[in-house]
């Protein structure tokens, strides 16, 4: 059985790179691309779905839960990185890499705090699972996704990636140890009009 493991969709300070606020919505956009990969996940019969409490998780995972008939379950562990009084600012104009600082900003939680909060949590989605007769959907964030990949998934060497975690992005991976993943950062149920910008902020 596998964990079908999810980006949520664009906000408008993805686009205008703004480390977000709690509180932050879809955009339009983002709303479009929610509907697009909710009919994309629902022809593969999940039997749950997981969510991020953060607004633009949450109306990601309630577009799949129209498409599947689902309740949605939230866990306040995959929420992303808290970067505390950073949050509201934008992230070019901080002149340091805020995504890849170790230490705590002020008000928020370290690098290593993070780390552990979301690996525990990946135990506990393989865990909800093996109760489950098929998949679960997590809904998450792209700090959250890239922490999974870089230090906890099996990622074959065919399908290595270098690009950004894109919004709506679908990985796949096997619910037991070692979390083999089957596919990853796909976003080939969007369409022109709802294609993820590459430059806009992946994380924060």
């Amino acid at each position: 059985m596998s964990l079908l493991m999810v980006r949520h969709g664009e906000t408008a300070l993805n686009v205008a790179r703004v480390l977000q606020p709690a509180d932050t919505p879809l955009s339009e956009t983002g709303r479009r691309q929610a509907a697009l990969l909710a009919a994309r996940v629902a022809a593969l019969r999940p039997a749950g779905i997981v969510s991020s409490p953060l607004p633009r998780a949450l109306q990601t995972a309630e577009a799949i839960a129209a498409a599947t008939g689902l309740p949605i379950e939230r866990m306040d562990a995959l929420q992303e990185r808290n970067f505390g009084d950073l949050r509201g600012r934008s992230y070019d104009g901080l002149g340091f890499d805020a995504l890849r600082m170790d230490e705590a900003p002020p008000g928020g939680e370290s690098a290593a705090e993070f780390s552990a909060r979301v690996t525990a949590a990946l135990a506990e989605l393989a865990a909800q699972q093996a109760r489950l007769d098929g998949p679960l959907v997590v809904v998450t964030h792209g700090l959250v996704l890239r922490v999974w990949l870089d230090g906890v998934l099996q990622l074959p060497e065919a399908l290595a990636f270098s690009g950004p975690l894109g919004n709506t992005a679908l990985t796949v991976c096997t619910a037991l140890p070692p979390h083999k993943v089957e596919l990853v950062n796909c976003t080939a149920h969007l369409d022109e009009r709802s294609a993820h910008q590459g430059s806009s902020l992946v994380g924060g």
